[in-house]
């Protein structure tokens, strides 16, 4: 399927809006916290979400499999949310767009694993490279920086989080409807970290400007970027829609840049590369897009 320009632009603009959530992260995540940072976020767009779940009628889904949603809500807000907001304390939010990227290499290993979905050659090689681009990557954090590796670990440990709460969907939840998905995990994550927040809350009220990135974080970066990505799904299908996945680092790496004043060295723009290669291979992009092609061809 081709895209037409405006779902292209969705894309694009789907792209910039979770990629600025890692430079939104390092804005706010050393003021609030690891726990409430998340909490925010996660009530925040619940909130955005339900309206919708009433409107499409989809609250019997989010009722029926509320036992799932907590899984989803563990593996794909809570943990990694807190992961990122940790991780985005001590180290560059370009960095953490970086270490986002190998969420699909994960996701094929996990999948191997959990489903028992084939690894082709070319998987195996782009995971090798992506691994390496991670090595070279943490040994510029270990030279360049005071902090230890362990905020990189914990970058890795939240992309991990993903791609295994990816399989456990494609397993049990394939059949539910995505706002319910979407909007009780959120509200999974919120109430199993309400007593964390409530334990670990900041000691001093976040500046306005910390206010205003976990505003955003919660109502654009994820209540209404669902939103976007579920129409994409409807509009061009999963596998175009799931390609903003590349887009993500990219931006990641841009917003760092102009609003934070960040910079990338020599190591870190090599480890990117190798990356961003290995997820192409691993996750077989290239043949993807060629089908693709010829698809359209056909039609």
């Amino acid at each position: 399927m081709i895209l037409k320009a405006i779902d292209f632009a969705e894309l694009i603009l789907l792209g910039a809006i979770w990629g600025a959530s890692f430079m939104l992260m390092r804005i706010a995540a050393p003021e609030f916290g690891v726990f409430a940072l998340v909490e925010v976020r996660a009530v925040g767009a619940a909130l955005c979400l339900l309206p919708i779940v009433w409107m499409r009628k989809q609250s019997r889904d989010l009722r029926r499999n509320w036992p799932h949603l907590f899984v989803v809500g563990l593996l794909n807000t809570a943990i990694p949310f807190s992961l990122y907001n940790y991780a985005l304390s001590y180290i560059d939010s370009s960095l953490g767009a970086i270490l986002n990227a190998t969420a699909p290499m994960f996701g094929v290993v996990v999948s191997w694993l959990y489903l028992k979905d084939h690894i082709s050659r070319s998987g195996l090689l782009g995971m090798i490279l992506g691994f390496t681009g991670v090595v070279v990557i943490s040994f510029d954090q270990k030279t360049s920086s005071s902090a230890s590796l362990l905020p990189v670990f914990a970058g890795l440990g939240a992309a991990l989080c993903y791609a295994i709460a990816a399989s456990y969907m494609k397993k049990h939840l394939s059949k539910a409807k995505p706002f319910a998905v979407a909007a009780g995990s959120q509200i999974m994550a919120a109430a199993m970290l309400l007593p964390f927040t409530l334990w670990f809350l900041p000691s001093e009220m976040p500046s306005q400007n910390a206010w205003l990135a976990a505003a955003i974080l919660s109502i654009v970066c994820t209540g209404i970027a669902y939103v976007m990505y579920f129409d994409l799904i409807a509009k061009v299908g999963t596998s175009s829609a799931i390609s903003v996945g590349y887009l993500i680092p990219m931006f990641g790496i841009f917003w760092g840049l102009v609003i934070l004043d960040e910079s990338l060295s020599f190591k870190q723009v090599v480890g990117t590369a190798l990356i961003l290669v290995g997820v192409v291979l691993a996750t077989n992009a290239i043949k993807l897009l060629k089908r693709r092609k010829l698809e359209a061809r056909a039609e």
